[in-house]
């Protein structure tokens, strides 16, 4: 992959938009090896907002209409919808957090370890994993074969699964990663899973990969029930910004400009950072009375932000949080399924 910078990002976004319309949806399915050209490569720009979803969304119908690249703007707005799923309902994240470390603890199954290292046997999953760990990415629906195959064929737990994806993939985030793998698993569509086929692999794979002995069915997993879902903020700017204010980045978000737009602050020093130490000495350095963090999803970088904001309050600096409008909008349209989520995605992308 090329180096990622902000400006690597829009040089793809740009190269990428005459693609966006029919030729995506004629051919986004084919996974023809690692020298793909018939997907964008902007997922993991877009995970980190180096090229935020807005952008990428208004680029591409500056050029098409939303009809002929519907297909392109409902895959963008999948990772919003997964995050604004999984903001409602944290409890889902903590528990598989949870879980992935008492299974990682414990007696790992006889052949996970071959399984990560390539060796399962299967051909077109031990290729999946090299590809995986070698260039950080995989075509979404090898994605999908290789959770199916893990799951229901090599009867791994599907937490370990999602975390070999989360230690690997550039574009993976704790929304989209976690809730895709119990989706395939049928926890988050109760009792609908996804079964990998030989057919469907070789017609996808352009016969490059026909694995054979694969699960015949698919049995939906089971849990324990969640908590009720909790409402999304309506406000986007959590907190009050003072007179000398420092701009906090993280993986989450690293477009600085649109955030300080939006929080309202003429000018900041920058930190890319959130260890508490590193923090905590820039903003005594600075006579910071407040800092402005852009807004991090339920996930890791939310966890430490939290830790962080009773230290910082503790030497009398206030933690300012920015939402992007883009989230603060749709998300709360995420609440039940994608298809009554994906009904909305006309009427969000006329609002700029």
């Amino acid at each position: 992959m090329t180096t990622p910078t902000r400006a690597a990002g829009l040089d793809a976004l740009r190269a990428f938009v005459p693609h966006a319309g029919a030729d995506y949806r004629r051919d986004r399915n084919h996974d023809t090896g690692p020298a793909r050209t018939n997907v964008s490569g902007l997922s993991p720009y877009i995970r980190h907002r180096l090229v935020t979803e807005q952008e990428v969304v208004d680029a591409v119908l500056d050029r098409h209409s939303l009809h002929t690249a519907e297909k392109f703007v409902q895959e963008v707005f999948w990772r919003t919808y997964w995050k604004g799923w999984l903001e409602q309902r944290p409890e889902v994240w903590r528990r598989y957090r949870g879980e992935v470390r008492d299974l990682l603890a414990g007696d790992l199954p006889a052949h996970y370890e071959d399984v990560v290292a390539g060796r399962s046997g299967i051909e077109a999953m031990d290729a999946w994993v090299r590809e995986l760990v070698e260039t950080g990415y995989l075509h979404n629906h090898t994605r999908m074969w290789f959770a199916s195959i893990w799951v229901f064929t090599l009867e791994l737990p599907w937490q370990l699964g999602a975390d070999f994806f989360s230690r690997h993939l550039l574009d993976g985030d704790a929304a989209s990663n976690t809730l895709s793998w119990r989706w395939v698993a049928g926890l988050q569509t109760r009792g609908k899973t996804y079964l990998a086929t030989t057919e469907n692999i070789a017609r996808y794979t352009d016969g490059r990969f026909a694995p054979t002995g694969l699960a015949t069915e698919a049995r939906a997993l089971d849990e324990e029930p969640f908590p009720a879902a909790v409402p999304v903020p309506s406000d986007d700017v959590d907190g009050r910004v003072g007179e000398r204010v420092g701009l906090l980045l993280h993986e989450e978000d690293l477009e600085p400009e649109s955030l300080l737009a939006a929080s309202r602050s003429s000018g900041a020093t920058v930190l890319n950072s959130v260890e508490p130490s590193a923090v905590l000495g820039w903003a005594g350095a600075a006579n910071l009375d407040t800092v402005v963090v852009p807004y991090a999803p339920v996930g890791p970088v939310r966890e430490r932000l939290d830790l962080l904001r009773t230290r910082l309050g503790a030497e009398g600096v206030a933690l300012v949080t920015v939402r992007r409008r883009w989230d603060g909008r749709a998300w709360p349209y995420a609440s039940r399924g994608f298809f009554p989520f994906r009904e909305r995605i006309p009427g969000l992308v006329r609002v700029r």
